[in-house]
């Protein structure tokens, strides 16, 4: 109970949407900011310290897309966009972006409460360890105490989804670990109503997933030697 509430910004240019969402979270346990726009939601970030940001898609000006794309080089934060277009090639845009997922609209509040609380769980704690443990892969190097990726003296920034990736692969090095069960940090309560299409682009998006971060640890990211597919299975990390 002592934990600070997590502070959530939620951008969207429909007023209506934007009070509703606000009142919404907070009731559910969140300290909540609200932006019109991407200009505003700078300025926001310019001088505060946020858990997650939820982003419109559609907006007038820089659209949340394009605002994804841009704070991923420079931040970490989580990012779940809203987005009123149903097409998979708009998902997959978004996370490609950098997003950590999605949700079309029309939805249920509680959907958005459920997601929310799936990708703040998938947020590494700083959790204490005997010693420190440290995967090598070339001149990358991943240390699963602090869930960092570096390469040298430079760290390499990882998205919370990202992140919770490479626990999960660190937890289990050489083994091969199926796409559905990527796929499957949700929780129980939103997997029961998947249905097939959707659980296909669910596994789509750990696709895409993968593809990120091979670009961060593989020195030929299309040859991958250290983030493997393994047929029928799934993908592997395999470390020096």
């Amino acid at each position: 109970m002592s934990d600070p509430q997590p502070h959530l910004l939620v951008v969207d240019d429909d007023e209506r949407i934007r009070g509703l969402l606000q009142k919404f979270l907070i009731r559910n346990g969140f300290l909540v900011s609200i932006a019109r726009d991407a200009a505003q939601a700078r300025r926001l970030l310019g001088g505060l310290e946020f858990d997650m940001l939820v982003l419109d898609v559609m907006m007038p000006g820089e659209d949340g897309i394009s605002l994804t794309r841009d704070l991923r080089r420079k931040m970490t934060v989580p990012i779940l966009l809203l987005t009123a277009k149903g097409e998979s090639t708009n998902r997959i845009e978004g996370l490609e972006a950098g997003a950590d997922d999605y949700l079309v609209k029309p939805f249920e509040p509680k959907e958005l409460l459920l997601r929310i609380n799936a990708i703040l769980r998938r947020v590494p704690s700083v959790a204490a360890a005997p010693a420190p443990k440290v995967l090598h892969m070339g001149e990358v190097r991943y240390d699963m105490d602090r869930g960092e990726l570096w390469r040298g003296a430079d760290q390499i920034r990882l998205t919370a989804t990202e992140a919770a990736l490479m626990r999960l692969f660190a937890l289990k090095p050489g083994e091969a670990i199926a796409r559905d069960k990527l796929a499957g940090d949700m929780p129980n309560e939103a997997t029961d109503s998947v249905d097939a299409t959707q659980a296909s682009g669910q596994e789509r998006a750990v696709d895409v997933q993968i593809t990120r971060l091979r670009r961060k640890i593989e020195a030929d990211p299309k040859q991958p030697r250290y983030l493997q597919t393994v047929r029928g299975e799934g993908y592997l990390l395999r470390p020096d």
